[in-house]
């Protein structure tokens, strides 16, 4: 599966499996996308291979315990790596060029999302403090 930046100075290759797929709406993943939500998928770090190396890949430290890598040029955020979720990487689905080997199976951090998209989908909806106990839906339409 292969994947990249907006401007291409960063690409990369992820080798399946992958660990699982989400919606995150956790006020962070909100404001470093400018999005209602983030699309994230977790593998194993040595699952993904750097197609250069050219210093392109820069990373923020967004929160105590976790960091978020960007490329230096178009500012695409692509990574984030946390002490939460050891040797493991998560990255943006949206980056990628290929599909992946799983659908989205939930929302993270749901009771955070925002007011002003009202029709989700069915998937399970998760959040509390670590943004992953069930939740009952906020909205009727979808309990």
């Amino acid at each position: 599966m292969y994947g990249q930046c907006l401007c291409g100075a960063i690409a990369f290759e992820v080798k399946p499996p992958t660990k699982w797929s989400a919606h995150c709406h956790c006020h962070l993943c909100r404001q470093a996308h400018g999005a209602a939500f983030v699309t994230w998928f977790g593998v194993e770090s040595q699952q993904v291979k750097l197609m250069h190396d050219d210093n392109m890949l820069h990373w923020y430290a967004s929160s105590d315990a976790g960091e978020r890598g960007f490329c230096r040029n178009c500012g695409s955020t692509i990574f984030f790596r946390s002490e939460r979720w050891p040797g493991e990487l998560h990255i943006v689905l949206a980056n990628m060029c290929d599909p992946i080997d799983r659908e989205v199976s939930a929302h993270v951090y749901f009771d955070r999302h925002v007011s002003w998209i009202r029709n989700f989908d069915k998937l399970n909806q998760l959040g509390g403090e670590n943004g992953t106990t069930p939740l009952k839906s906020i909205d009727p339409d979808l309990n």
